[in-house]
């Protein structure tokens, strides 16, 4: 009987991950945000669903959408990697990480310097600036 169990535990998980991976290939992930907010037209450079860096502060608490024109790609000695959306990153209304236990998750960060993206995720104060910790590349996307 215990076996029965697990084994139907395992299949729902299988079937799970397989609906997820389908719906991103398919390019449906599973929303970060309200529905509201992701269906609204692009408005002063945002992309749709995303806020311009300057306006994430009121998002944080909450899961969203960021987007910014990444300046530099900078990896601290510890390993961790931050992108730089201002010439100075201690007056940059916003900051976003990749840890440096996550950093094998990702190809090459490097080439995203210069490049317009958005970031999704789980918007939290760090400092006293609204920052995203990137753990999956699938939060990162270069802006149409």
């Amino acid at each position: 009987m215990r076996r029965k169990r697990i084994l139907g535990a395992g299949i729902v998980l299988v079937v799970f991950c397989l609906g997820i991976l389908v719906g991103r290939r398919t390019g449906h992930p599973p929303p970060l945000s309200s529905p509201s907010k992701s269906s609204s037209a692009p408005s002063g450079g945002e992309a749709a669903g995303c806020v311009d860096i300057h306006a994430a502060a009121p998002l944080a608490g909450k899961a969203g959408c960021v987007s910014g024109r990444v300046l530099k790609v900078f990896t601290s000695r510890g390993g961790n990697t931050f992108f730089d959306f201002c010439e100075d990153y201690h007056d940059c209304p916003f900051t976003s990480v990749i840890f440096s236990s996550d950093k094998g998750k990702f190809g090459d960060v490097q080439s995203l310097a210069g490049r317009q993206i958005e970031i999704r995720g789980s918007i939290t104060v760090y400092q006293g600036k609204p920052e995203i910790v990137i753990r999956d590349p699938e939060q990162i996307r270069v802006a149409p």
